[in-house]
């Protein structure tokens, strides 16, 4: 029996595996690179070890090192989470050669199913449907087509290309891609198909020659070709659903699996369905599938580790439905770039469990309050699970618990979520891979424009109670009071899209709020008409009457015409982060005498994000149009292409090709052209 653990992974995984094991009885180590040694992960392990260096090339791909963790804490056993080497025969092979159990499957498996052309010839030949293949691009004459990575998964390496002279650049980018992710830069080209949905069907095999589906799920909520929500069962008819179970045991049988795997299709508006690929590992939606089944996949995968028989011998009972959602650290500001920095909060109401099967509300979360999110590894915070008896109520209750979390400090992709969420289309089981393309209205903040200023009121009135509340001396007086009480409290804040927010109040002699505007002439970068949104005024043009009904140093209550609204006001530093009825919004407060700063030359292109140049497409002296590529950066394991914001000539290029930048840094500086009239 397994004894002692060691996990080949970091986040929210390792802790999903050694919740299990606790449960169970198993020691956990974990190893950890220097950026993760105070993550929650390695606090959370009965022994830990370093791998010295922040990259995954340095430290969680190292097998070498992993093996050596593994000798001098004792384990003996290895679960190689998701992601960097679970899908890796190699890792598998040494990890079996050196005399520890292997949780996952052989590593002749993995190596079959690791190469997506090879896989696809060998189902293909066990009747497992496929879409027509290609790998020389010349050979395609029909558009829409997919471009795809050979090796590993995630989205990464993906392309779609409805034009043939989009082909050339899609597949080399696609081959860059896919070699800075996996090491491998192999392609293959299949047919798209429109309007079809991403189903999955969970399977599970053991050593006694039993493959069994354990239920399917719906993944089809995609952006960049990455799921970003997973819910099972999937909206199916009972015969596609059958048919969908035993193509993916006739995969599984083909490779006499062994563990838990996930084959994956793609499943047309007619009903037909095409193998895409088969994932030898546990899946990070795993979750919706303990939810309706009951079962926890851990625990089954180190049963079958152990050489025990699984405990079902066919398609389990499903019960209510369940949804998922992947929280990630994203901008919605700069195109849901990756984002880094401190969780100074991080917290959703009404949690029933974590890291385990749960009916209600569950969190799998690799962050908590303090963590830091830097650029080494995946975006991805955390998950979060709605369990419920029927499809409709698993949806309002995971959207209800989003909209009300705090996220503070860490731009995140909440509010995306819960517009999906709250989508007819989606409501209706009608989603498909294409919606996002389709409903660019998602993409909206929850709280609009025109509600910034009622935020910053409450924003401005909490740091008023503050002050107070700090007070050595006349701490009952209201803020501001004065004996001719003609002049406004003044406060200035930089709003979420960067413009300012100017907030004028006065309280009366009893702290009434006797008067509140925002300066009209303060707007946002949205421009001179933002005026009259950032003074909260209605569609009539009117600012709404506001009173004020309490105010705390951490909670602000205000009735606007007639109706109260709590917002929930959190600071560190200048940042102060306001979670209100509506949605929330985060702002800076500005200084009342602000320092000068350092003008940046005209032109300068800065970094979105702190990252690694990959590749410089120009150079200094050359003459540039609007839209040219410039250069490459490379953050989070995706490209982040930087362009030429007009015509002109490339003026500076600080950064060389492999150089690390800050946020803020510059990049590049593009001189416009002169306009010759």
């Amino acid at each position: 029996m397994i004894t002692r653990l060691l996990v080949a992974n970091r986040g929210e995984i390792a802790r999903r595996v050694f919740a299990t094991c606790r449960a169970l009885g198993v020691e956990t180590v974990a190893v950890h690179s220097d950026a993760d040694a105070d993550a929650p992960f390695v606090a959370e392990a009965d022994h830990a070890v370093r791998l010295p260096g922040n990259t995954p090339a340095e430290t969680y791909l190292r097998i070498e090192k992993i093996l050596d963790a593994a000798r001098r804490t004792g384990a003996d056993a290895v679960h190689p989470g998701y992601g960097f080497l679970a899908e890796n025969a190699e890792f598998a092979a040494a990890v079996t050669d050196a005399g520890l159990t292997w949780v996952g499957p052989p590593a002749k498996a993995i190596a079959a199913m690791g190469d997506k052309m090879e896989a696809k010839a060998l189902l293909a030949e066990a009747g497992v449907p496929m879409l027509p293949t290609w790998t020389d691009p010349d050979q395609i004459t029909d558009f829409p087509v997919l471009v795809k990575a050979s090796a590993g998964g995630g989205g990464r390496g993906m392309r779609v290309v409805r034009d043939a002279a989009d082909l050339a650049e899609a597949v080399a980018s696609a081959r860059r891609e896919a070699a800075a992710a996996f090491g491998d830069g192999t392609v293959f080209i299949e047919r798209y198909v429109e309007r079809g949905r991403h189903v999955e069907v969970q399977i599970f095999g053991d050593t006694h020659g039993t493959v069994v589906a354990l239920g399917e799920r719906d993944c089809s909520i995609q952006r960049r070709h990455q799921k970003i929500v997973e819910e099972a069962p999937a909206v199916v008819g009972p015969q596609v659903r059958q048919r969908l179970h035993e193509a993916a045991v006739v995969a599984g049988r083909a490779v006499d699996y062994v563990g838990a795997g996930t084959v994956e299709f793609l499943l047309a508006p007619t009903g037909e369905f095409f193998f895409l690929e088969m994932n030898t590992r546990l899946q990070v939606e795993h979750p919706v599938t303990e939810a309706v089944t009951g079962l926890d996949l851990v625990r089954l995968q180190l049963l079958v580790a152990e050489g025990e028989p699984l405990p079902v011998a066919a398609t389990p009972p499903t019960d209510g439905h369940a949804i998922e959602v992947r929280l990630c650290a994203e901008d919605p500001a700069q195109g849901f770039r990756p984002a880094t920095g401190t969780l100074h909060r991080f917290a959703v109401p009404g949690v029933t469990g974590a890291f385990a099967p749960t009916k209600g509300l569950r969190l799998d979360s690799g962050v908590t309050d303090g963590s830091t999110v830097g650029v080494h590894y995946d975006s991805m915070l955390a998950k979060l699970v709605a369990w419920a008896p029927t499809r409709a109520e698993a949806v309002r209750a995971l959207a209800g618990a989003l909209a009300r979390a705090e996220f503070h400090g860490v731009a995140t992709n909440r509010d995306l979520l819960v517009r999906v969420l709250r989508s007819a289309e989606f409501a209706a089981a009608e989603a498909d891979t294409g919606f996002l393309d389709r409903h660019p209205e998602v993409f909206a903040p929850l709280l609009p424009a025109d509600r910034w200023p009622l935020a910053a009121l409450a924003a401005a009135l909490a740091s008023a109670a503050a002050r107070r509340a700090e007070a050595g001396v006349l701490a009952g007086l209201p803020s501001g009071w004065r004996n001719v009480p003609a002049f406004s409290q003044v406060t200035r804040y930089a709003g979420p899209d960067g413009g300012e927010i100017e907030v004028r109040y006065r309280l009366d002699r009893t702290g009434a709020l006797a008067q509140w505007h925002t300066d009209p002439g303060v707007t946002s970068t949205d421009g001179p008409s933002a005026g009259a949104e950032r003074a909260g005024a209605d569609r009539s043009g009117q600012p709404p009457t506001v009173a004020l009904v309490e105010a705390t140093p951490d909670r602000v209550v205000l009735d606007v015409d007639g109706v109260r609204r709590a917002f929930r006001v959190h600071r560190v530093g200048s940042a102060v982060f306001v979670d209100g009825p509506d949605g929330a919004t985060s702002l800076t407060e500005l200084p009342r005498f602000p320092l000068p700063t350092t003008e940046l030359a005209a032109g300068s292109l800065l970094a979105p994000l702190p990252g690694a140049v990959s590749r410089v497409h120009v150079a200094v002296g050359q003459r540039v149009a609007a839209g040219d590529l410039l250069l490459t950066l490379e953050a989070m394991k995706l490209e982040h292409p930087v362009l030429a914001p007009t015509d002109g000539v490339v003026a500076e290029l600080p950064v060389p090709a492999g150089g690390q930048v800050d946020t803020g840094a510059v990049l590049a500086v593009v001189n416009p052209e002169e306009d010759p009239r």
